[in-house]
């Protein structure tokens, strides 16, 4: 290995240490398994790799991560869309439980002011199911719009708004019970 390649493998390695966790919490909000993000992550880093000459100087190198992160999560998850479609799709049971009645605030997940808050909300979200999970996470962490989730899924805008919704509702106990609540003084 040469002084310049050893010094590019240097840059890049601090590089992918600075990104590293964000691209892995982007992958793991999606598919809300930890092996399936690293596989993620680890494909990103790849991808980060092959055009580090570009990416070293960019400014906006840690939004290309994330857009990356968020594709191949996505595909990733549309591999598998049938399985889950599926399940989210079928009408409920009469032993579903009753929805919950307390209104659940939009900007609930806004604020992750501390670590442990963010590693709670984090568990919370690997609690839910696909179909609620990732529009969520596309809403709220990835800032999408009801329109462009149901164009990135490949779903009616009526679907997003109900996965969401429900996705809020099941999370709330979920939040509760490790002790994160709502900030009353947002919704």
């Amino acid at each position: 290995m040469t002084s310049t390649e050893t010094s590019s493998s240097s840059e890049f390695t601090i590089f992918m240490r600075a990104y590293q966790d964000m691209v892995f919490s982007t992958a793991v909000r999606l598919t809300g398994n930890e092996a399936q993000a690293e596989d993620i992550a680890q494909e990103v880093f790849l991808k980060a790799y092959q055009g580090f000459d570009q990416l070293r100087s960019s400014p906006s190198a840690g939004g290309w991560l994330k857009t990356v992160a968020r594709n191949l999560a996505l595909n990733h998850l549309s591999r598998y869309r049938k399985r889950w479609r599926f399940f989210s799709e079928l009408p409920p049971s009469e032993d579903d439980a009753p929805p919950i009645d307390v209104p659940v605030p939009d900007t609930m997940l806004l604020d992750l002011t501390t670590a442990e808050r963010g590693r709670q909300i984090e568990a919370a979200l690997r609690g839910l199911p696909g179909h609620q999970r990732v529009p969520l996470v596309l809403f709220h962490f990835e800032e999408l719009s009801y329109e462009e989730i149901a164009a990135k899924l490949g779903v009616s805008l009526s679907k997003v708004k109900t996965d969401i919704r429900r996705g809020r509702e099941a999370l709330l106990p979920l939040l509760e019970a490790s002790g994160v609540t709502p900030d009353e003084s947002t919704g």
